[in-house]
């Protein structure tokens, strides 16, 4: 026990956890979820789903439309409100723009490289704000959610303790009444310290706490919020006798707190569960499915690709300047139109996967194929979906091996919809969205081990699986009864043969594991800071410092020299090289930073890159001398520039 204890206080076991465990935990919330339903909806037909999605009464649509324009009016007055106790108040219109687009895709995409704070980020930076006050902003506006989840699901629990079907009925009621008085009084307690302390100090860092009003503010817009958002998804649902609005409004903050909890883009999955458990004793599971498929249609995906729209033109109003400056090898890469595109590319997956579960239309196109084609429609549909969403995932990473196999997907994929015969705009949604990531193949720098490195064991394994998988797949594929099963479902289908259902299952499971393996980065190995770097900086014309821990090289030979420090490693001066190549290595030292558990900061950079340094998620901060120390988003300059003078460089 003390050698495992010892273990686990090693700096790079934590790091470890720190890195992975948040991913592990949500991919373990998923599967459950599917087991989850596996079990309980096994018995599920599509044919009832698709009955209630055209018996859904088209005033309820209009009302959920209405709800969700109010929904997203609401949230736009948070960041007026933190724009505000941050000290800079910025107008209604500008801090409705960067609401709106943040927590859209923050809902969708859920990724660092697109979150909610680097998109504020963006947009407040551009408007004068500076780091500590943008900072501000973005925790004010995370609080208020929180504030209102509490308070509101503290009312419910305390009212009607037995709403969570899957914990209210094996928990006592005082047990759950005692937890909502607990949220209570946590909400409680922030109003009064907001009433009687102005500030405090924890972990170093000095907390500003708003007035009075200014939290009950904050509390009753985020309930009103909340309560706004259950509201699309209860005016979708049916009259349900004993489901009142109030606990609605439980099941669905629990649900939503899941879909959180997972770590997962929009819940998915997770979310879809907790709802469907939780309605089950109330409505039918089919009413329940094309209610959740509104509810995502409403307030993910059309908000997303109008938020998508918005942010793109604010991107390109601000990048005009830098357009004649910067080659057009770098114009892209530098920017977030990869990884919004890489989730995009997911939910494109996450459509197959439901379209290969749905019957197909039939089309003169499939009937010119043949009727294999129609059959594996299913099968293709859901195996093309799987890969998508593991090449989505390589493409957050910038991979281009993923970027290559994503756009390779996304074609079969518009083949396989016209096969099906589903709307044109379907298929073409699938060719409108290759297009595009083919116009950006300089977002997708980095090297897959597969490609850029030589062929090891660990390599030629998951290479040699991921092909004999795909084969016995393409071979089983076009038979009777898998042909029209997507593949994920082919194993829960007792009327399968038993060796059919073990083969499809492993062979399935096989390929999408070896696939996110072979998606793994080549390695970023620094150089060790000896004569031989020192003069391949100075023929770079980069800075060399008398004293550094190692330097870092583009394969085009930009590179720079950094200093490793306790809980951030610091580039010593821009990087120097080539515009495309400058680029590659800063976004090659922040992996490296990131896979090592450290943050990454530049000392003593010029004006010309602070907006690649903050594409990256770093913030400028002004030295005196027109030179700048670029450091994380809310971390303190002072304290790491105390850190630096310790050096000499």
């Amino acid at each position: 026990m003390t050698r495992l204890l010892a273990a686990f206080r090693r700096p790079g076991v934590w790091a470890v956890l720190r890195r992975h465990a948040p991913t592990v935990f949500g991919l373990l919330l998923l599967a459950g979820a599917v087991f989850v339903v596996q079990r309980e909806f096994r018995h599920l037909s599509l044919a009832e789903i698709r009955v209630a999605l055209e018996a859904m009464p088209a005033r309820a649509l209009w009302v959920a439309a209405g709800w969700t324009v109010l929904a997203y009016a609401v949230l736009t007055i948070y960041d007026r409100l933190g724009s505000v106790y941050a000290g800079r108040p910025v107008s209604y219109l500008r801090t409705s723009l960067a609401a709106f687009c943040s927590y859209t895709l923050a809902h969708n995409i859920g990724v660092a490289a697109v979150s909610g704070a680097a998109v504020r980020y963006r947009f407040y930076a551009a408007w004068g704000l500076s780091p500590g006050e943008i900072a501000k902003v973005i925790a004010f506006t995370s609080l208020t959610f929180g504030l209102g989840a509490m308070a509101l699901g503290g009312v419910v629990l305390i009212l009607e303790p037995q709403v969570v079907p899957w914990a209210g009925t094996h928990t006592p009621a005082w047990l759950m009444r005692l937890l909502g008085l607990v949220l209570v009084g946590v909400v409680t307690g922030y109003l009064l310290l907001s009433r009687f302390l102005p500030h405090f100090t924890a972990f170093g860092h000095r907390i500003d706490l708003p007035g009075f009003r200014m939290a009950c503010a904050q509390t009753v817009l985020a309930a009103v919020d909340v309560a706004v958002t259950a509201m699309i998804f209860y005016a979708l649902l049916p009259p349900a006798e004993g489901l009142g609005f109030l606990g609605f409004v439980g099941l669905y903050l629990a649900a939503y707190s899941a879909g959180l909890a997972a770590n997962v883009p929009g819940g998915l999955g997770v979310f879809d569960t907790a709802i469907l458990v939780g309605l089950q004793p109330y409505i039918p599971a089919p009413q329940v499915i094309s209610a959740l498929l509104l509810f995502r249609f409403y307030y993910y995906i059309i908000p997303l690709f109008l938020a998508g729209a918005l942010f793109a033109g604010f991107e390109i109003n601000q990048r005009r300047h830098l357009l004649t400056r910067i080659g057009p090898e770098t114009r892209v890469t530098d920017s977030l139109e990869g990884p919004a595109l890489a989730g995009l590319s997911g939910l494109a997956g996450a459509a197959l996967l439901f379209i290969g579960a749905l019957p197909a239309r039939g089309s003169r196109l499939a009937l010119w194929a043949g009727e294999w084609a129609a059959l594996a429609s299913h099968f293709a549909a859901s195996l093309i979906g799987s890969l998508l969403l593991v090449a989505a995932y390589g493409m957050l990473r910038r991979l281009r091996l993923a970027w290559v196999g994503g756009i390779v997907l996304l074609l079969l994929g518009g083949l396989v919809a016209l096969l099906r015969g589903e709307p044109w705009f379907i298929s073409g949604g699938f060719l409108a969205l290759a297009g595009l990531l083919a116009c950006i193949r300089t977002a997708f720098y980095r090297h897959a081990r597969v490609t850029g490195e030589p062929l090891s064991a660990s390599t030629l394994l998951p290479l040699a699986i991921s092909l004999g998988a795909a084969l016995t797949l393409a071979r089983i594929g076009w038979r009777e009864p898998v042909a029209d099963e997507p593949w994920w479902a082919v194993p829960f289908r007792p009327e399968t043969p038993h060796t059919l259902r073990f083969a499809v299952g492993l062979s399935g499971v096989l390929l999408v594991v070896a696939a996110l393996r072979l998606l793994r980065p080549a390695r970023i190995r620094p150089a060790a800071y000896d004569m031989a770097a020192q003069a391949r900086l100075a023929a770079l014309g980069a800075r060399v410092p008398p004293q550094a821990d190692g330097a870092l090289f583009a394969e085009s030979g930009a590179g720079f020299a950094f200093l490793k420090l306790a809980d951030v490693w610091v580039g010593l001066g821009d990087p120097a090289g080539d515009e495309a190549g400058r680029l590659a290595v800063l976004w090659r030292f922040r992996d490296l930073c990131e896979r090592n558990g450290v943050g990454h900061a530049f000392h003593q950079v010029g004006p010309e890159m602070l907006r690649l340094y903050e594409d990256t998620g770093l913030a400028g901060h002004a030295l005196g001398d027109g030179r700048f120390l670029v450091l994380p988003a809310g971390a303190d300059p002072e304290a790491l520039l105390a850190q630096l003078s310790e050096f000499k460089i």
